[in-house]
């Protein structure tokens, strides 16, 4: 039986000031499964992905990665496994090329040379970016910067890309092209959005945190549908969307 690339059971924070976050989560990811993570801003969305690589840490519950619990003592492989594309890429791009930024983290962790070359090409090829691989990040636009800072986790081969907000400051065409680019990768896929179109598009199945606790969890199309639970959670699509007419 293939072990589920994430399973999150009863997990419950509170941060140092006393306010609760999360209050009992379960959740269980497959590999290769794309999952919307929906709801409103405070629900505890940040909260729950700051877990899943050990960032936060000493709350109630458990997280495991492939089969590897997430604790003290394995999180060098945890971090390795679970690739965090943060929602501005200039937060993740630093180095004076675009080959340095996707080969910091395998160098970090050890390879060299041709090997190390070979994973930055490959990373690049993925996301469409071989070509600037000596431009500056600096010199890319907002979406090229984007695809590079998917590159730079995919470079360190992830269990699970989460992607917190990937089509927001994207024009209509660099928001299709990353939407091509993240279905054609064979890796879990854990997104965090506002965009509800965007998520419909990519992730068959949406999971709604809602004060903390999950209020939904199935096929996106559905839970999209239902008007009383989308009002309930302060989810709105935008204006003449139907989510029923999109075919999938």
């Amino acid at each position: 039986m293939t072990t589920a690339s994430l399973e999150v059971s009863g997990l419950a924070y509170a941060y140092p000031d006393g306010h609760q976050a999360l209050f009992g989560v379960d959740l269980t990811v497959d590999r290769g499964e794309r999952v919307a993570l929906l709801g409103p801003n405070g629900a505890g969305k940040t909260t729950l992905v700051l877990h899943l690589n050990g960032i936060l840490t000493g709350g109630v519950g458990s997280v495991t990665v492939a089969g590897l619990p997430v604790a003290r003592a394995n999180l060098a492989e945890i971090r390795r496994r679970v690739g965090i594309v943060f929602q501005d890429p200039d937060d993740q791009l630093f180095m004076p090329t675009v080959r340095e930024d996707v080969a910091f983290g395998p160098a970090a962790a050890g390879m060299r040379g041709p090997e190390l070359e070979a994973r930055v090409v490959s990373a690049l090829n993925q996301v469409g970016m071989a070509k600037f691989a000596d431009r500056p990040p600096h010199h890319l636009s907002f979406g090229q910067r984007r695809r590079v800072a998917v590159a730079t986790v995919l470079a360190m081969e992830p269990e699970i890309l989460v992607l917190d907000e990937p089509s927001s400051n994207l024009d209509p065409a660099s928001r299709r092209e990353l939407a091509d680019i993240l279905r054609s990768l064979d890796v879990t896929v854990l997104m965090v959005t506002h965009d509800l179109p965007y998520a419909l598009e990519l992730c068959p199945r949406a999971v709604i945190l809602s004060e903390g606790v999950i209020a939904a969890d199935g096929p996106t199309q559905e839970l999209l549908s239902d008007e009383e639970l989308m009002r309930a959670h302060r989810l709105e699509l935008p204006f003449g969307f139907n989510p029923q007419s999109v075919s999938l």
